[in-house]
This record gives C-alpha cells, structure tokens and sequence, in this order.
C-alpha cells in the first residue's frame, strides 16, 4: 500500500507523542506549505505529532504545486471519483500514521485548509472510531445530503471562514454550520471580517487556543 509522502514534525519535547494532529493543504498547496501552521502550533502543543501530507496530484504544469482534486468538482451534484480516490487515500494514510505511532483516533486531530478542510471533514465523519477533532479553514461539506447518510461518528469541530473568500464563498460556510448545528455535533465557529481565502494570524491563533483546551499538554 503507498502512503501518501509527508513533512514530518516531531514533537518539540522529543518525548513520545500524545497527540497526532494531521493537516491536509488546499489547492496548489504542499505539505511544506500548510506545515507552516503546524510549526506555529507545535511551539505550544509540544506532546503532539504533526504530519503534512503531499495530495496525490500535481497542478498541471505546476512542479511544487498539489491537488486533491480539480477545482470545480467539490460543486458537481455528485461526488467525483477523484475525491472519493482522496478520501480512500486519506484514511489509509491516518490508519499507517496511528499504527506508526500507537495511538487511537481519540488521540487524532484532523485539519485543513480550502480542499484539505473539506476532506478533512469527509474522512473525519466517517470514521469508524471518533477522533478529538476536526479544524477546518475555508472549507465546506462537499455534499450535505450524501454525507447526512454517511456519518458514523461525531467528533468536535473547528470552523472558520472568511467573509470575503472568493473562491469557496461564505454561503458554504454557513451551509455547513447550519447542517452541523442541525446533527448535533460540539460545533465552534467563526467568520472572520474583511478576509479573503486564506488562514488569518487571528484564524490560526484562535485555532491554537482551542487544540490547547482539547490536548495533553
């Protein structure tokens, strides 16, 4: 089984970890660039692992750029094979990194940005076992009325969008929380004012604040 190829940062404590905190990029993303936020976070988190997964594809005539899937297909009135190839890959990649390091989904964080906020939702929900949480940034649910039939867990959620995002537009910000609000689930969420599509200093630090309550520091 090829697992999906990944930066890796340890915990600062150099123990063992307590915690896994996986962080899937969006569209045109890497694994370097989304690890950025996890080496702001893990100045704090320090008993947990963060691993940044690389999407399988690249952009087209793009070399360090990355895709879950092409842009467009997270609006089709059915869920294309390219996503659900992504989920495949996703969960095969968190089953690897929790036998990697002994742990249990009640140890796991799943987050993202754009896309990868979006499969972290898609992954999350689904899981058998709960996981702590899922922190997602300028994303959405994919397809509401597929995943209402699907949901097999439900883990703490982490919110955020901004309100001028261009590119996956508030609307589906709200769709979401209301679908979540509506299951039931422990929902924290939050519009950011006069931010486009993008992870705000107060987005990330806001989300740093809430793993902190959630983690065995």
């Amino acid at each position: 089984m090829k697992i999906l190829k990944t930066e890796i940062l340890k915990p600062l404590n150099k123990k063992k970890p307590k915690e896994i905190i996986i962080l899937f990029h969006g569209y045109g993303g890497n694994g370097k660039s989304i690890s950025l936020l996890a080496n702001f976070w893990r100045k704090k988190l320090n008993n947990a692992i963060f691993y940044c997964p690389y999407a399988p594809s690249k952009c087209e005539n793009e070399k360090n750029k990355f895709k879950w899937f092409s842009p467009g297909e997270e609006n089709s009135t059915i869920i294309s094979s390219q996503i659900l190839l992504s989920v495949k890959k996703i969960n095969n990649f968190i089953d690897y990194v929790l036998k990697e390091n002994k742990l249990e989904e009640k140890n796991l964080v799943l987050g993202g940005f754009s896309q990868g906020c979006m499969l972290a939702l898609e992954a999350g929900l689904q899981r058998k076992n709960k996981i702590k949480a899922i922190i997602g940034y300028s994303g959405k649910i994919i397809d509401i009325k597929r995943i209402s039939k699907k949901i097999r867990t439900k883990p703490k959620i982490f919110l955020f969008h901004g309100d001028k995002d261009k590119v996956v537009l508030p609307k589906y910000y709200n769709q979401t929380k209301n679908f979540l609000m509506k299951q039931n689930f422990n929902l924290t969420s939050k519009l950011f004012k006069n931010c486009d599509h993008r992870i705000p200093a107060t987005g990330a630090n806001l989300g740093l604040d809430l793993l902190s309550n959630e983690m065995v520091l």
